[in-house]
């Protein structure tokens, strides 16, 4: 039986749940998950039994049923190793895994929709503030840790949680001149065929 995501075309945490997906040739079944129409289809009660948080990506597969990117990407990687999506010397992986946790903790939590509604006419503000942030501390990991990629010359985990938020900050109008090396690891990376696929736009319910 095929996987099933649960998605939202503009998630960046889905966005980063499609491109691995995609980059380990899973087959999946896509069910749209609309976060904003009729007060949130994440929100209803068939849902919630699914992921307790009411929050996008949710993956079924082998039988189970998993909630929070991270882990989902893991459980990927842990089940389907090749691809790979994680170096082997573990210096790397954790080069790997300080730049997801920067993003995947330290960024997108705090612009995320439930954080943005919250602050009302502040919105774009906080969250130009937060991403702008976040960027300045990644633009001086990504200096010490790419090569032709985030980290080293084999794509990993760190791209893939690097576009979806460099999605997210162009969404919010942040200039991205002084991040030289984040926007040379995109262009790396977003022709690969597993992140065009991926795109927002390329999605059943955009």
């Amino acid at each position: 039986m095929s996987a099933v995501l649960y998605s939202y075309w503009r998630s960046s945490c889905s966005w980063r749940v499609r491109i691995v997906l995609a980059y380990k040739n899973i087959p999946y079944h896509y069910r749209a998950v609309h976060l904003v129409r009729d007060g949130g289809e994440h929100k209803k009660a068939d849902y919630a039994e699914m992921n307790a948080m009411q929050q996008v990506p949710t993956l079924v597969i082998d039988g189970n049923t998993l909630t929070q990117s991270t882990a989902i990407v893991e459980y990927l990687e842990e089940t389907r190793p090749e691809p790979a999506m994680l170096p082997k010397d573990a210096v790397q992986r954790a080069r790997v895994r300080e730049i997801t946790e920067l993003i995947g903790s330290g960024i997108q939590p705090l612009q995320n929709l439930s954080v943005l509604a919250a602050m009302g006419d502040r919105r774009t503000e906080w969250a130009q503030q937060v991403i702008e942030r976040g960027f300045k501390a990644l633009e001086c990991l990504l200096q010490k840790s790419a090569g032709k990629y985030a980290v080293g010359d084999e794509m990993s985990f760190a791209d893939v949680f690097i576009v979806p938020q460099i999605g997210n900050a162009r969404r919010f109008g942040v200039d991205m001149a002084p991040y030289p090396t984040i926007l040379r690891v995109e262009e790396a990376v977003v022709q690969h065929p597993a992140f065009k696929a991926a795109e927002p736009a390329a999605q059943p319910d955009a």
